[in-house]
């Protein structure tokens, strides 16, 4: 009994994803008649997420949640969260669903829930000096010096594909540049759009960017567990945002005019 309480009010841990104590996320209609959507957005992480100069946080991600809102008929919330903030921030309902790369896959499908896909990362390999890799495997050296992002996606990966690299895991990707650029670490794998303005604040170091398809991932909208009702309006509103077009103009519009490498094929379970 003592240690059945202890679990409930510490919360389970999870393969390094927290699991919070269970709670009743709002439902569709509490969040219409509230008026306010609020979403978990990572201002860290352009073009999906960044801060503008008015200290307003913008990007993909905003734009995208703006149309769901509209859709809803609310006023679009926008909470910063961090990559390791993003599952907890949902399990605990202070967000009625997260964006910011979040990726789809088993072990966090234990703690929350994901809608369709809205958009890929393919992966790529980020390296300093005048190394460059010509496959995702040459990195398995113990003189490889990883650094990555806490919470990602790609740390199981180097961890189960790559365990004789180092690997160091800071918070955000502008930490991860930051190590990179004073020699701290000497390769990243990572989707290299979402590194590119942090890139360009080191002029000075010579960048070698490697694109290869180490892997592709599939984000989607990260919602409660007991929030089956927004999860299905969701769906159908992603379906209804692709099939109209305005996925890929928002996508082009922050991507240099580029459309996904990996897009998603639409069809009526989209």
């Amino acid at each position: 009994m003592l240690k059945a309480l202890i679990v409930a009010v510490t919360g389970l841990v999870m393969g390094g994803v927290l699991a919070a104590a269970p709670s009743q996320a709002r439902t569709l209609d509490e969040i219409i008649k509230s008026g306010t959507i609020n979403v978990g957005i990572n201002p860290t992480l352009p073009p999906l997420g960044k801060y503008n100069d008015q200290n307003e946080i913008v990007g993909f991600d905003v734009d995208y949640a703006q149309e769901i809102a509209k859709k809803l008929g609310v006023k679009l919330q926008v909470v910063p969260v961090g990559s390791p903030d993003r599952v907890p921030f949902v399990a605990s309902n202070r967000v009625d669903f997260v964006m910011g790369a979040m990726t789809r896959n088993s072990e966090r499908a234990k703690v929350i829930d994901f809608t369709v896909p809205i958009y890929t990362e393919g992966l790529g390999v980020l390296t300093t000096g005048s190394a460059k890799p010509t496959a995702w495997s040459d990195l398995n050296t113990p003189e490889t010096k990883l650094v990555e992002v806490r919470g990602t996606t790609p740390v199981a990966f180097i961890q189960r594909t790559l365990p004789k690299a180092q690997l160091t895991l800071l918070d955000n990707y502008p930490d991860v540049v930051r190590a990179l650029a004073q020699g701290r670490g000497n390769a990243l794998i990572d989707v290299i759009d979402y590194v590119g303005d942090y890139m360009k604040d080191y002029k000075d170091v010579k960048w070698q960017v490697t694109s290869m398809p180490v892997e592709v991932d599939y984000d989607a909208m990260g919602v409660a567990k007991n929030a089956t009702g927004l999860k299905d309006w969701l769906n159908i509103a992603a379906f209804e945002i692709e099939r109209s077009g305005k996925r890929a103009e928002l996508w082009k519009k922050w991507h240099g005019g580029i459309d996904m490498t990996y897009p998603i094929a639409i069809n009526p379970y989209f």
